[in-house]
């Protein structure tokens, strides 16, 4: 049996109908003309159907565009945990390196008794060639350990765990993790995706002050592939990491710089109260060798040794201390630590969506409208040292 709400079948019994009166209405049949009046009114009901139907636009009311906000700000806080998680699981291997490096070498490298020797004839030098001043001395010796902890700590530490890639990486992660969330709005409000992608084109994710001046919207950081050849990223990274090396001067974060000066101040007294080092007398030799044997602090061996577990214990504490201080920054300092990229983000598309859902009115800037990609990028690792 036909489905009559078919509109071919109907209009194929319509047809049936019109032939059937048409054929008892005439005296004679004749079957071909039948044949040709079926296939006209068959091609016409083909033909009715045809015509497109375009869907209307979708409107989007404003509370569901104040929604999608809030679930914008919520997908920054869910993908920040586990991008954190991940710094924090890297930068935990990093100091646990950093501190077996320098109670395997930099703690006996400073403690045994010729380096000790050693770092009085450096520091007659630099009393010498700074006169009566003792401060620019103290800086060049705290210098020169410090080069020392990088090279015999820090340097090789970052080889196997580099704080700069764990940054890379951690706001690479966030990136990706964002977008998947953000791939669940539009679904879940029956937004199209150009609408969404228009949306997110307008929300602010990166946005460096002159002299750098390199911005970025939610779109193009979710689907820039890869997120590290994108301009924006890339100065963004740089600018953290140029800020968190220039913080680290002199403090801290850049290793054993305040335990140097210490160290540094003490062997100058005793530089200044012990007598005639010959050592460094006759390491100079002539009149420079006089002048450094009034200063240079001249310990034998054996008393060296009697000395040196409380001296290692003195410089274990002082360098675990700021080993702490380098931690704590790195993983915990919101603008210059592994999580300043994260930070960055997150606090610009907050104060973005935040503007929009306090103003649902305001103005927004037009932008072309270009389809939104079906899937976010998938994380990279090329590119990302």
């Amino acid at each position: 049996m036909f489905d009559l709400s078919c509109p071919v079948q109907k209009c194929i019994s319509e047809s049936r109908r019109t032939l059937a009166d048409s054929v008892f209405g005439i005296a004679i049949f004749n079957p071909r003309s039948l044949f040709v009046m079926l296939m006209v009114a068959l091609a016409g009901c083909a033909t009715t159907d045809r015509t497109p139907v375009l869907a209307p636009p979708v409107d989007v009311p404003a509370y569901v565009w104040r929604q999608v906000d809030r679930d914008i700000s919520t997908a920054t806080l869910a993908a920040r945990g586990p991008a954190e998680n991940y710094a924090r699981g890297f930068m935990a291997n990093w100091k646990g390196r950093v501190h077996q490096r320098t109670e395997a070498d930099f703690i006996p490298w400073f403690t045994s008794y010729w380096t000790q020797q050693w770092l009085t004839v450096k520091a007659a030098w630099y009393k010498l060639g700074a006169g009566e001043e003792m401060d620019p001395a103290i800086k060049q010796l705290a210098n020169y350990l410090q080069a020392q902890y990088d090279k015999r700590v820090l340097d090789p530490v970052a080889r196997e765990v580099d704080p700069d890639v764990v940054r890379v990486k951690a706001t690479t992660l966030y990136i990706q993790l964002l977008g998947e969330q953000l791939q669940g709005i539009p679904r879940r409000y029956g937004i199209p995706p150009d609408r969404f992608g228009r949306r997110i084109k307008n929300i602010q994710a990166i946005a460096l002050a002159p002299p750098v001046a390199q911005s970025a919207s939610l779109y193009e950081i979710v689907y820039a592939d890869p997120v590290a050849r994108l301009p924006a990223f890339a100065a963004l990274i740089d600018e953290v990491r140029k800020e968190a090396r220039g913080a680290a001067a002199g403090t801290s974060v850049a290793g054993v710089s305040p335990v140097a000066e210490r160290v540094s101040e003490k062997l100058m007294a005793k530089l200044a109260v012990s007598g005639g080092a010959s050592a460094a007398a006759a390491a100079v030799g002539g009149m420079a060798g006089i002048v450094i044997s009034f200063g240079a602090a001249g310990f034998g061996a054996i008393a060296h040794e009697i000395d040196r577990p409380e001296m290692e214990a003195q410089l274990r504490k002082e360098l675990n201390t700021a080993l702490d201080d380098m931690w704590h920054s790195l993983m915990e300092d919101p603008d210059i630590g592994v999580m300043g990229g994260v930070n960055h983000i997150a606090e610009r598309i907050e104060m973005s969506v935040a503007d929009k859902v306090a103003n649902p009115a305001g103005v927004q800037p037009v932008l072309r409208d270009e389809p939104i990609p079906a899937e976010p990028f998938l994380l990279d690792e090329e590119g990302i040292r």
